[in-house]
Formats: C-alpha cells, structure tokens, sequence
C-alpha cells in the first residue's frame, strides 16, 4: 500500500515524500483511514513503530480541509500531550515537516526552560499544541492556552504518564476539553490502569490498533548478559567500548547521579560521552541528544524517562549498566535498537543485587538471555559477601549478652528510681518553689 492509496491530499504527499517516506509503516496504514473518518482511536505501540506520522498526518488534513487557516486568530485546534520535553520537541519538529506544504501552524510547550518565547507564540495564534502536562496546565491558569476549540486531542505514551504521577494533571486536562472531539490514546503496554484511563477518553467504541507487541522487539534484537560485580561495572563497560564496534551507544543508568557519574569515570579514560536526565537543564538536554543524533557524540548515557524522546533509526548498541527493577522498562529500553529493520545488540550488566531482576526479565520476554562467560570481569564468587559461620555467629552473641543484660539491669533501676521518686509527690513541692 502506498500513501496515494490512504487518500492524503497532495500537499502532505508532497512533504512526507520529501522526508523519505514510500510507504505507511503498519500501524500508518491500520490507524490513518480510521482517523480521516475521524473516529477514536486506541493505539497499542512501542516508540519507533512510526506512530507519530499516523495521528499526525490525518491531524493536519482535518485542519487543512476545514479551511480556516486564512484571517483571524489561530485558535488550538489539535492538543498533543506527551510525557517528556525530547519527545513533545521531537513531535513538533514531525508536525513541522508534514505540515510544511499545508500553512498549518504548530508550537510546543515544555518545562525547564522560561516561558517568554512559548507565551509570545502562543499570543500569535497556532493551530497544533504540543505539550508536556506540567507546563500545559501552568499556562492554561496564567490565561495562554484555552481548550475551548481542540477537536483533535492526543495521549501519547500514557504508560510513561502514569509512571512518573502524571495521571491527575491528565484528569484535569481532559476535564478542560470539549465533549465534541476526536481523540487518540497511545500507550506501550496496556495493563488495567491503562485501560481504565483509555476509557475516560475515548468514547464508546474506539478503533483499536496493536502494532509490534512487547515479544517481538526481545526476539528481534540480539541480547546478552554480564554477571559483574557492581564496583566493576564501570571497568566492563569500558572495556567493551574499546573493543566491541559500534556506530552509536545508548547507556542506560538507573538514577541521574548514576549517569552522571559513568561519564565522568569514562572522561577519565580518555572516552567521549554526553548524559542526559532530568536534572539537566533544557538547553544541555538539547545539546547532548542533538550532537548524539549528529554523531558527533557517539555514546550518550540516560536514565529511562529522558530516553523517551530518543529516536535513533542505526542505533547499534545498547548497554543496560544497571538493570531496571520493572521488567516492562527492559522492553523500551532494548527498544531503542532494531529499528524500521536494522539489527541492533543489548547487552546488560547484572550484579548479585540484580539477579531477582533478571529473573522476572527473562520471564516476561519468555526467552533465556546468552550469558557471557569469557570477559576479564567475570563475578568472583569470593567477592560475594558471606554470612559468618553459626558457631562463630554464636559465640560473639555469647559475649555480647553480658554487657546487654547489665545495660539493661542500669536502665530498669534508674526508671524504678523515677516513678517512686514521683509516686511520692516530690516533684510537687519542687515546682511550687
């Protein structure tokens, strides 16, 4: 099927061929002829599957077609809200590029940064809003973004929404828009929480659409483990960067201060990395995934809710320096290679304290992960901390019991002493005086 065949009017044509564009990813071609019908939609798909292309290409031919883009104040039309700044910007810069044949014009909102610029564009008037919720709503009560007009709302990510507390700041969203729209729900994974949120949404029968479920990223991408113990972590990863090729690296660390610190031990030996979380400001956020995207910065190291708006089609490389301790985040991590029929390779490092997680891992993605063996920082079972034989355990409790119950004979007569002292009213006479 080619885009011709979904009916996209000549101007969009024009734009998503020139961005490369041939034909319609899969769920391109189930989602875009249900949206120019312009009914709801459920959208079950992983970051990467092209998704963005299927709200936004039918978004932009709605407005185009209702031809009020001349004359006027713009007012919201469409509202995508998503979860992370690199992904509101990453969705806007796809509106940009569909859209740039059509006179539509699209903005975005986001945190971290000061909000002069957003609120001087949004007093001009746009058609499409991006945003992320905190910044939304902080707008929406300053008087910059009314919701009076959206007709075509999107949640994008809603897993991730819900992961990082945004579900009440999403209730009040929805509570702003008009009974009247058509509206479009994504999420990765689709537990109850998901579902009940979905509901409150869409309306009575939504169109549903699943694309590449969770197993299929596991059994395309080449996976493999290293047991280590946690202090070499950093001396393996090093030492895979130096021999293992790569074109790119995604490393992923647990915490912000994890990040940080793994590219500061590779400067120290003499390897280049940026890291991206969300204690960095907008500006270096920016800076570092758009050098990773350039290729001017071959290895970036990130936590799991910034690598959100990664979108990297050759990503070769993934490196799991810790372990998530929820299965369903190995997934999107690992997620980040493979793409649109590339090969790509995940390898993660798990200590003695990680063992549970890989565990619950391989059990999610039905499939035994390869064990690498032969690597110079194999775990050495003599590092694990032992527990103390039971005779010794024994006899240092022996001497201990002693001095316990003599702390505890001091404690029990000095605590007589005080209530005899007060059962006999001295302290009476002494508060009198």
């Amino acid at each position: 099927m080619t885009f011709e065949e979904l009916e996209i009017i000549d101007p969009i044509l024009r734009a998503i061929k020139e961005v490369g564009y041939t034909q319609p990813t899969p769920i391109q071609e189930k989602s875009i002829p249900s949206l120019l019908q312009r009914k709801d939609l459920l959208g079950c798909a992983q970051t990467g599957t092209g998704k963005t292309a299927a709200f936004a290409i039918p978004i932009l031919q709605h407005i185009y077609n209702d031809k009020n883009l001349n004359g006027g104040f713009r007012n919201i039309k469409s509202l995508i809200v998503t979860p992370t700044r690199e992904l509101a910007i990453q969705i806007e810069e796809s509106f940009t590029k569909y859209g740039k044949y059509t006179g539509i014009k699209n903005t975005v909102i986001f945190g971290g940064v000061k909000q002069g610029g957003q609120t001087q564009t949004l007093r001009k008037g746009v058609d499409v809003l991006i945003a992320t919720p905190g910044r939304l709503l902080d707008l929406m009560s300053q008087g910059f973004v009314s919701l009076r007009n959206v007709e075509y709302f999107v949640l994008d990510e809603a897993d991730r929404m819900l992961d990082m507390g945004f579900i009440h700041d999403i209730r009040k969203i929805i509570a702003k828009l008009t009974i009247k729209r058509q509206s479009l729900f994504f999420s990765a994974t689709m537990p109850l929480d998901i579902i009940q949120l979905s509901h409150k949404i869409l309306g009575g029968k939504p169109e549903k659409v699943t694309v590449q479920p969770e197993q299929t990223t596991a059994e395309k991408v080449e996976q493999a483990v290293y047991f280590v113990n946690k202090r070499n972590k950093p001396k393996l990863l090093t030492h895979l960067l130096k021999t293992v090729e790569y074109e790119s690296v995604l490393v992923f660390s647990r915490t912000k201060y994890g990040a940080d610190k793994i590219v500061k031990f590779l400067k120290k030996v003499n390897i280049v990395a940026e890291a991206i979380h969300g204690n960095k400001s907008q500006g270096a956020r920016q800076r570092a995934l758009t050098n990773f995207k350039s290729g001017e910065t071959k290895i970036l190291v990130a936590t799991d809710i910034a690598a959100r708006g990664i979108d990297i089609k050759e990503l070769s490389l993934v490196i799991n320096f810790d372990l998530p301790n929820i299965s369903e985040t190995y997934i999107h991590r690992i997620g980040r290679t493979g793409r649109a029929g590339f090969s790509g390779i995940a390898l993660s490092f798990c200590d003695v304290e990680e063992r549970a997680y890989l565990r619950d891992i391989q059990k999610l993605i039905n499939q035994r992960i390869t064990v690498i063996e032969d690597h110079p920082f194999i775990e050495d079972a003599d590092e694990v901390p032992k527990k103390k034989p039971a005779q010794q355990r024994g006899q240092r409790q022996q001497q201990q019991q002693p001095r316990s119950r003599h702390g505890e004979r001091d404690r029990d007569s000095n605590n007589k002493r005080r209530r005899k002292y007060y059962r006999q009213g001295a302290s009476k006479p002494d508060r009198s005086r």
